[in-house]
């Protein structure tokens, strides 16, 4: 009888803590939806604050004398235009510097959005998002105005040259998959093409017009814009790159499309990317 007692009541004493010492229920969280799409918004790396990566170091025209928050270029012009749209003050702009692989590699990002003439292709998709498309670049070739590259008018001709572009671009999915080099001298960094260039390792590379037209007349005022090329069907244009489902992609793209409708874009595009009618196409 003694030992049946004792085990009623270790039955009972496993029993009761299931009942007693369960787990409380967490009070419900703040409810935040109504600071989303504003400053504030809790989505955002740091509220209150627009957190913008770009490029270590940034080129003209698409940025002036590597100072992002100078607001002098079209990209960072374009961000503080897209940050009073969003209702963001100018410093609250806060900056940071990534390299190009960094901004389209896979994994968390420490900021909201990042541009540096990135090209939005279904690839890239895979890892990170996009915004709406905010400009589409024609592609140019560079080469010296002494070599025989510097008169090629087909795509035949340009085959023959010995060609170089900066890792990662989409200048150098371009000449790969759109001219059809299979060998192809990669650098690190854009000003390392050049100097190939300059140097003579490389007959020619292709890089955006925007890019070309100030590269030749200031960077690199011995190289020459040889032709303008055809779009490539894969790269759909320039656009902001985000980490992968970050969920301020859709406010960010209501205020690039608001300022895009308003013309800011227009108006940044006449001021810093200026075309030359002038110069050669090649079509094929």
């Amino acid at each position: 009888m003694i030992r049946r007692a004792l085990l009623v009541l270790l039955i009972c004493l496993f029993a009761l803590p299931v009942f007693a010492t369960g787990p409380s229920e967490e009070p419900a969280g703040e409810d935040t939806t109504a600071l989303e799409r504003t400053p504030d918004d809790p989505r955002l790396i740091e509220p209150g604050k627009l957190t913008v990566a770009t490029g270590e170091p940034v080129y003209p025209p698409w940025m002036m004398n590597d100072d992002p928050a100078s607001g002098e270029g079209f990209e960072n012009a374009m961000v503080y235009a897209l940050a009073a749209e969003l209702g963001f003050a100018a410093e609250d702009v806060v900056w940071i510097r990534q390299t190009f692989d960094q901004g389209i590699a896979p994994g968390p990002k420490p900021y909201d959005f990042n541009l540096q003439q990135y090209s939005v292709t279904e690839a890239r998709r895979e890892f990170v998002d996009f915004s709406i498309v905010y400009y589409q670049p024609e592609k140019a070739v560079v080469a010296l105005p002494e070599s025989d590259f510097a008169s090629a008018r087909t795509f035949a001709d340009l085959r023959e040259a010995r060609w170089g572009a900066t890792i990662g671009t989409a200048d150098l999915d371009y000449i790969e998959n759109i001219i059809g080099v299979d060998d192809v001298a990669v650098f690190s960094e854009q000003v390392g093409t050049f100097q190939a260039l300059l140097g003579g390792q490389i007959d020619a590379t292709v890089i955006s017009l925007p890019t070309a037209l100030f590269a030749t007349a200031v960077q690199v005022p011995e190289a020459t814009i040889a032709a303008i090329l055809p779009s490539d069907p894969a790269d759909l244009g320039f656009g902001l790159v985000f980490a992968k489902d970050n969920p301020i992609v859709e406010w960010i793209d209501e205020g690039l499309a608001a300022i895009i409708a308003d013309g800011v874009i227009a108006d940044l595009t006449a001021t810093w990317l200026i075309g030359d009618d002038s110069i050669p196409e090649i079509a094929e």
